[in-house]
C-alpha cells in the first residue's frame, strides 16, 4: 500500500497534522508513506514509522514547487492521498481514496478540522517520533540534574510575543521556593533569529540554573529537548505545539491569535489569554510588527494558570 500525505510548511501547522499521520500509520501498518512538506519541517516526519520518503517542497515563484511535486508523484498509483493543502495536484493524482482539505467548521480546533478531512472521531492527538541520535543530542542539550522549566519567549510575529520582562517575572515565580518547580533550571528555547529576545530572559536566570537552547536545535531536536523538561510555557508558536505533542504540561500564552483554533492540544495543556480578543487587539493602533500586543496579559494571570495546570496534571 502506498500513501501520499501532503502537509504544511510551518512548524505549528505541521505538528498539528501529525495526529492524522499517526492514524494512517496505525490503520495501515504495512504502508509505504510519502510525506510532502516544507523543508523546515521535513525532519519532523522522517523518523515516523512507515515513512519511506519525505519530499521537501521549497517554495518557488509561480507555484513551480507544485509542478516539481507533480513530477515526483504523478507516476505512482496511490492507495490513499491525504492533501491538507487543498491543491489542484491531489485532484489529478491516481488514487483509490482521496482525503482533501475543504471548507471546515471555523469553530473547531485545527486538530479537529484535520481529523474531519479523514473522517476520524475522536480526533487523533498530534505526536512526534524520535530516532536514537536525536534523543542522544537532546540529552546533551538538557542533561540530567533536577527539574527543568522550559520557556519559549519568541514567536513568528512580534505582536504575538509576550513582553520579556513578564517572562522573567513568571519564570522567577514558577521556580522559587513556593513555585510549582522550586529550584528548577530554566531552559530557554528560540530560533537563531530570535536571540535578541531570548537572551534577555536567559541572562535574568541565575547562571547555575541556565540552559541555553537558543538557536541550537532543529524543530525535531528542540521537541526532543522539551520532552526532557517538566513544564513548558510560551507564546502561541510551533514550539508550543511541539511541547504539547511530546506530552509535557504546556501553557500557551495568547493575544492576537485565536485559542479556539490554535490552543495547545491535549488534557495536559491549557492557555491563558489577554482580556481582549484578536480583533480588539488589532484595533488598538499598536504596530504589531514592532511591539507586543500582549501587554494586558499579566504575569499574575499566567502564574495562576500555570499553577492550575500543574495541579491538574499531578
Amino acid at each position: 500500500m502506498k500513501i501520499l500525505f501532503i502537509t504544511s510548511t510551518r512548524i505549528g501547522d505541521a505538528i498539528l497534522s501529525t495526529g492524522a499521520l499517526d492514524h494512517l500509520i496505525r490503520e495501515n501498518p504495512k504502508a509505504e508513506i510519502t510525506v510532502a512538506c516544507g523543508p523546515l519541517v521535513a525532519g519532523l516526519f522522517a523518523p515516523a514509522p512507515g515513512v519511506t520518503r519525505v519530499i521537501e517542497m521549497k517554495k518557488k515563484s509561480y507555484g513551480r514547487h507544485w509542478l516539481e511535486l507533480a513530477r515526483e508523484t504523478m507516476g505512482t498509483r496511490w492507495d490513499i492521498v491525504v492533501d491538507l493543502r487543498d491543491s489542484v495536484l491531489s485532484r489529478l493524482l491516481c488514487a483509490k481514496k482521496k482525503c482533501i482539505w475543504g471548507r471546515q467548521a471555523k469553530d473547531l480546533h485545527k486538530v479537529e478540522q484535520i481529523a474531519a478531512v479523514l473522517g476520524v472521531k475522536p480526533p487523533p492527538a498530534p505526536r512526534l517520533w524520535f530516532d536514537s541520535e536525536t534523543l542522544a543530542a537532546a540529552e546533551k542539550l538538557v542533561p540530567e540534574g533536577g527539574p527543568v522549566l522550559a520557556v519559549g519567549p519568541a514567536a513568528n510575529w512580534r505582536g504575538k510575543t509576550w513582553p520579556v520582562q513578564n517572562f522573567i517575572t513568571l519564570a522567577g515565580w514558577l521556580t522559587d521556593k513556593d513555585g510549582i518547580l522550586p529550584g528548577a533550571r530554566v531552559a530557554v528555547f528560540a530560533a537563531p533569529g530570535e536571540r535578541e529576545i531570548a537572551e534577555k530572559l536567559l541572562e535574568a536566570v541565575p547562571e547555575r540554573l541556565r540552559i541555553d537552547v537558543i538557536g541550537k536545535a532543529s524543530p525535531l531536536l528542540a521537541a526532543a529537548a522539551i520532552k526532557r523538561c517538566d513544564f513548558y510555557v510560551g507564546n502561541d508558536s510551533g514550539l508550543m505545539h511541539a511541547a504539547a505533542a511530546v506530552g509535557v504540561p504546556t501553557l500557551g500564552l495568547f493575544g492576537p491569535s485565536w485559542p479556539h483554533l490554535y490552543r495547545p492540544w491535549g488534557p495536559h495543556c491549557a492557555y491563558v489569554a489577554t482580556p481582549e480578543n484578536y480583533d480588539a487587539l488589532l484595533k488598538t493602533g499598536i504596530d504589531g510588527n514592532h511591539s507586543s500586543l500582549m501587554t494586558t496579559l499579566t504575569a499574575t494571570a499566567a502564574n495562576e494558570a500555570a499553577v492550575r495546570l500543574w495541579q491538574s496534571c499531578r
